[in-house]
């Protein structure tokens, strides 16, 4: 099954993987990007991606560990203890890492199951941290898809896929402009709600049980105009403190719930 060995770090494929893990640059431009931990190699396989190269540290991974996963067409590689600390990029690791082909995540592709899909929409989130948490929100809500507008920093970032803990594979993802963005909802006829404090409506007070699009910003500069423009209604939550905003993830997972709720009781 082993298809062969790597003990040094200089081998070609070991830098283009330090690369990967490092650069967006090169992550966009050979469309690949890794993916360890044995749970989220298995979502990324559920998820219909395709795996070019699996890489295993025996001592932590063995190969007999290896026969529980379903791949076909993909090189395994064992590798020393040497090359594994050069291409890991988790703390604590399983020994296993995964070569990924991305996709596109264009807004067209997007093919929505129910007759009034629900939608997470998040314009220009930065911290992969915060991205990682709105995809956990979005799977254990089970919504339709999350769009991503205007991203400054890309979808296969290792810190996206390890904060997420693999649900960017769980999930139907798609970036775009805003702009475009609102096209697609609208031509889908899809009510956009947008989380503005202006001329807004406390969140538990609207009505999403038809074809829904929750926007949400950034605690630092919040939302463009531009959705304020397009959206139905603004939405906010209501703060009870000393301050006005709270965390992207957080608000998301507040608004996300209640529109789940609202239709779990219709």
């Amino acid at each position: 099954m082993i298809n062969k060995q790597i003990n040094s770090t200089q081998i070609a494929l070991i830098k283009q993987i330090v690369l990967l893990k490092e650069k967006s640059r090169e992550r966009k431009k050979s469309r690949l990007f890794l993916v360890e931990g044995i749970r989220e190699i298995e979502l990324a396989l559920k998820g219909d991606y395709t795996l070019k190269s699996i890489l295993f540290y025996a001592e932590l991974f063995s190969a007999e560990d290896l026969k529980t996963l379903s791949i076909n067409n993909t090189e395994i590689i064992e590798v020393s203890k040497d090359v594994y600390q050069k291409i890991a990029y988790r703390e604590t690791t399983e020994g296993i890492i995964a070569i990924a082909e991305n996709k596109q995540n264009n807004i067209d592709s997007l093919v929505f199951k129910n007759a009034n899909p629900l939608i997470l929409v998040a314009e220009a989130p930065e911290k992969p941290g915060n991205i990682g948490a709105i995809l956990r929100t979005a799977d254990a809500a089970n919504i339709d898809a999350v769009i991503i507008a205007n991203p400054k920093t890309d979808l296969y970032n290792p810190n996206i896929i390890r904060s997420s803990v693999g649900c960017l594979f769980t999930n139907q993802i798609a970036t775009g402009t805003t702009e475009a963005i609102i096209e697609f909802l609208k031509s889908k006829q899809i009510n956009i709600y947008a989380a503005i404090l202006q001329e807004s409506l406390e969140y538990h007070k609207q009505d999403y049980t038809k074809a829904t699009a929750i926007v949400v910003g950034t605690e630092a500069s919040g939302l463009s105009e531009t959705w304020r423009q397009a959206a139905l209604q603004n939405i906010n939550i209501p703060m009870q403190g000393a301050i006005d905003s709270m965390n992207v993830s957080v608000a998301a997972g507040i608004l996300i719930f209640e529109a789940k709720r609202q239709r779990d009781f219709k």
